[in-house]
């Protein structure tokens, strides 16, 4: 099988329980985390929720303007992935410090759309919101991944991501119902989510370890049964190490599929437009569309993460991708309606399911302990740049061609993809870290 899990790695990064206790497959920094991104989500999703009506029916940009307002939701501050993920995994892992400078920042940015009604100030402004998620992703999958046993990780980033999809099945709702109850409705989004978001660094602040130490990777000879041995402290990482990683040839393989892939993905504000706009559905009822994706996610987040720590983590995340395929068939296709909507929305969900936390999960085992906030930045910095220029291209296809054979192309170029993601992601021997 395709897994790359802890077998052969040699890394354990859980910390050692003690005597006599058995780890949790989900520790408590995991359930803290997933709260901090349960509570941020809201936040972020409010204003996804109504960004794509906002720009184009309120502000009247063109396809190609919203490609790069969304590229930008995607991939500006990809790059600082990788100074977030050094940074984290420097001397002390400073792994929650660096989270919670991009959880602020992200806070931070959420009001200023109040003051933003041009393409350039509404670029600037996601642009720094987007630097703060940047700054914050790799340290927090690192946290994940240092508090967790190696054979437990896909259930652990499995409950993280239904929490934080959580937050996204609330976030649209509450948009939804402030929208509704309000005259001056978008501002009233925007003041909203900065208050949401700063009670998620809060809970950060309050609630998760200031430091999370790997478990040392094997007892040394002279250990007394019974006694714990505290692991050294290891050196500083230096950045050429962690660029060096893509050296190893599971993550190399992650890192170049992950990215490929990412080329041919289709963002979720494009795709929830053509839904829209091929149902025939009410304005006012657009909000609501990421309700159905995220529900799905919630609900097969866990399973999922669960079924690719047995049966292979590439091979459940290539499998996802094919599920991707066929909610673009779908949307091709001549079945239109509320029941295609549907059907759309359950394999967009079951698509995120199988690949997000997943794909984090098989990054964890690819990288050793004290490279994991690097490694996952890698891989995290590839996909999201791949991203931000598919939303480029994808904007200026449906602007030249129309959203249905901009899709069209996309979904043959995905197949072509995934038939390549294939080959790569063969079985491969792993070096001890």
């Amino acid at each position: 099988m395709y897994l790359a899990d802890s077998r052969g790695t040699g890394v354990t990064a859980a910390p050692d329980p003690g005597p006599g206790r058995r780890p949790a497959a989900v520790p408590a920094t995991v359930l803290a985390l997933g709260a901090v991104s349960l509570i941020t989500d809201v936040s972020s999703e409010m204003v996804t929720a109504v960004l794509p009506l906002y720009v184009v029916a309120g502000l009247g940009l063109s396809p190609l303007g919203f490609g790069l307002l969304d590229g930008i939701n995607n991939g500006v501050g990809a790059l600082l992935r990788l100074a977030g993920g050094h940074l984290a995994d420097g001397g002390g892992r400073r792994h929650k410090t660096v989270a919670g400078l991009g959880y602020a920042l992200s806070a931070l940015c959420k009001p200023l759309l109040l003051l933003a009604h041009t393409l350039p100030v509404i670029s600037a402004v996601l642009a720094a919101d987007r630097t703060g998620k940047g700054l914050r992703t790799a340290p927090r999958d690192a946290m994940i991944s240092l508090a967790t046993e190696p054979r437990h990780r896909g259930r652990a980033f499995g409950v993280h991501r239904a929490m934080d999809t959580t937050g996204a099945l609330l976030g649209p709702l509450v948009a939804f119902a402030v929208l509704r109850a309000t005259v001056d409705g978008y501002d009233a989004v925007f003041a909203v989510s900065g208050c949401v978001a700063l009670l998620g660094v809060l809970v950060l602040v309050l609630f998760v370890p200031g430091r999370i130490a790997p478990g040392p990777a094997h007892a040394p000879a002279t250990a007394v049964p019974g006694r714990p041995v505290p692991s050294p402290e290891p050196a500083r990482p230096a950045l050429r190490d962690a660029v060096g990683l893509l050296r190893r040839p599971e993550l190399r393989a992650l890192t170049l599929c992950a990215t490929l892939l990412g080329l041919t993905t289709v963002s979720d504000s494009f795709l929830y437009l053509l839904l829209q706009r091929e149902g025939d559905l009410p304005a006012h009822l657009f909000p609501l569309l990421p309700l159905g994706t995220a529900a799905v996610f919630l609900l097969l987040a866990l399973p999922l993460g669960a079924l690719a720590d047995r049966a292979g983590r590439r091979r459940l995340f290539l499998a996802g991708h094919g599920v991707l395929l066929l909610g673009y068939g779908l949307v091709l296709s001549p079945w239109h309606g509320a029941p295609a909507v549907v059907a759309v929305l359950v394999l967009h969900g079951t698509f995120y399911a199988a690949t997000d936390g997943v794909l984090a999960a098989a990054t964890a085992a690819a990288v050793p302990a004290r490279h994991q906030g690097a490694g996952q930045a890698l891989v995290g910095t590839g996909q999201a740049l791949a991203r931000f220029a598919c939303s480029l291209a994808f904007g200026a296809a449906w602007g030249l061609w129309g959203g249905r054979p901009a899709l069209a192309v996309t979904a043959g170029a995905l197949a072509v993809s995934a038939v390549v993601a294939a080959f790569v992601l063969r079985p491969v021997h792993e070096v001890s870290p």
